[in-house]
């Protein structure tokens, strides 16, 4: 069937009008550009980033999903100027009803399957997405999309759309995404680092794999890719994502990192005030990302480790993220009793939402405790602050030997093999001082700083990334 003939189908689709949505005008002249983020924190923040980069180049930016994850990713979006984020126009669709069971802390598998039915239910997404395709299309010389690998089943319909196409942009490390796509592929993982690695996807319940494994056929109708990543720090890897016989004649741009040059401080945290009190380089910062909830053995463990560690610290507490991240029901995690108390003045908790960007960009900040997602390692390479790294599941495993062996810019607290382990406080203790008062943490902080300037510079006018994007903007409105 011609794409003609197989548009015409779309017609027949219903069509979910957000009448908070402003107007499609009509933008026959324009190339139009459409952002379809998948569900999870990580992958939400990275598209609203880049659908502000691209919007600052003076092309319509729609932001498109169910009207729950629209609102968190507006509700959370760190460091982006509030007026940059106002040019983006957020297409809410009528959201799916689905379960948002709670995370459970206690599992030995930190891969957070309660976010599957939200991930489940965006397969509804599918129709009201390609009759908004359809819609814009009419009006637009060009629609191009830019999806989450995660939605590529949820945009298939481009590919029947005379007048569009799209784009993949990849929300992990060109590094983690080899052994998941060579082992996909039946190859042998190319890279001695990764070869021992277990799968990407080990942890990952069946009902998971079927979703992965849904995307594989769509995402053959992709024009091309985009990485949250600089060509500068990952170049091999990218290379080899670029073979011809993975990639075929597809484009590939690495147009990272996408945080904005100039983080936006209109809403000043409290945690960023206590920030202010403290030396150059002097805390810690300790968050594990918005899918990983600990026990409360493990709060135990960490509790002591830092306070014995006598560095001061700001640990961002919070169980992982659910479904529905609004519904007010959260597990309030036990510390020990009298901890901060003992901490007051050397440690500050916080037990709801953190700018990040913001406190890795603060000058207080010398370390960072983390579980290696990459949006938590794009953003500490940007910052030039060393990591502890501690995985739990997915990309992370893979993300800590780029920071660790590859980069240099940081210290194991728990090899990713040991994971399922309890991590002793006294380990968290030596990794902190390791990290924050030694010889060695001072020359990780020396790299981690050096390779933090050439990567903003990359993202320059004349930068590697920058250069880029550049081309990718060229290549959507040729």
């Amino acid at each position: 069937m011609s794409k003609r003939k197989q548009s015409s189908h779309l017609l027949s689709l219903s069509n979910h009008k957000n009448h908070q949505d402003i107007n499609i005008m009509d933008q026959s002249d324009q190339v139009v550009v459409l952002m379809v983020p998948f569900p999870a924190q990580g992958h939400l923040n990275q598209l609203l980033q880049l659908s502000c980069l691209i919007s600052s180049h003076g092309l319509p930016v729609y932001y498109v999903g169910f009207a729950i994850h629209n609102r968190q990713a507006k509700t959370r979006a760190n460091g982006l100027n509030a007026s940059d984020v106002a040019k983006i126009h957020f297409h809410d669709i009528p959201t799916s009803p689905f379960d948002s069971p709670p995370p459970n802390p206690n599992s030995s598998n930190k891969f957070p399957e309660q976010l599957h039915p939200a991930w489940e239910a965006t397969l509804n997404l599918r129709k009201p997405i390609g009759c908004y395709i359809e819609e814009i299309s009419k009006k637009a010389r060009r629609v191009i999309v830019v999806h989450d690998p995660m939605m590529a089943v949820v945009v298939q319909d481009v590919n029947t759309i005379p007048n569009a196409e799209s784009y993949t942009f990849n929300c992990l490390s060109a590094f983690s995404k080899i052994p998941f796509l060579w082992r996909a592929l039946g190859k042998q993982v190319p890279i001695e680092h990764l070869k021992e690695l277990p799968s990407f996807t080990d942890g990952f319940p069946d009902k998971v794999l079927d979703l992965v494994a849904l995307q594989s056929e769509p995402s053959s109708y992709r024009a091309g890719d985009l990485y949250n990543t600089c060509r500068l720090i990952e170049a091999p890897y990218l290379d080899l994502l670029e073979k011809e016989e993975i990639i075929g004649n597809r484009k590939s741009w690495a147009i990272g990192p996408i945080l904005p040059a100039k983080l936006s401080l209109e809403r000043q945290h409290k945690c960023l005030e206590w920030l202010d009190k403290h030396e150059p380089k002097s805390v810690i910062y300790v968050s594990f990302g918005t899918t990983t909830s600990l026990s409360d053995e493990e709060i135990k463990e960490l509790a002591l480790g830092l306070e014995q560690s006598k560095v001061k610290f700001l640990w961002v507490l919070r169980d992982a993220d659910k479904g529905d991240v609004f519904d007010g029901k959260v597990r309030r995690a036990e510390l020990p009793e009298g901890f901060e108390e003992r901490v007051e003045g050397v440690g500050m908790v916080v037990r709801d939402w953190a700018p990040q960007p913001e406190i890795l960009a603060h000058s207080s900040t010398g370390g960072f405790m983390s579980h290696c997602g990459w949006n938590s390692c794009i953003e500490s390479i940007t910052m030039g602050v060393p990591m502890a790294a501690w995985p739990m599941h997915s990309d992370q495993p893979s993300n800590t030997i780029l920071i660790t062996e590859i980069l240099k810019m940081g210290l194991i607290v728990s090899e990713c093999t040991q994971r399922r382990e309890l991590v002793k406080a006294s380990t968290i203790q030596n990794v902190v001082e390791r990290l924050m008062v030694s010889e060695e943490g001072d020359e990780i902080r020396k790299r981690a700083e050096k390779l933090a300037a050439t990567v903003r510079q990359a993202t320059q006018e004349g930068g590697a990334s920058r250069l880029e994007l550049d081309s990718f903007i060229a290549h959507i409105t040729r």
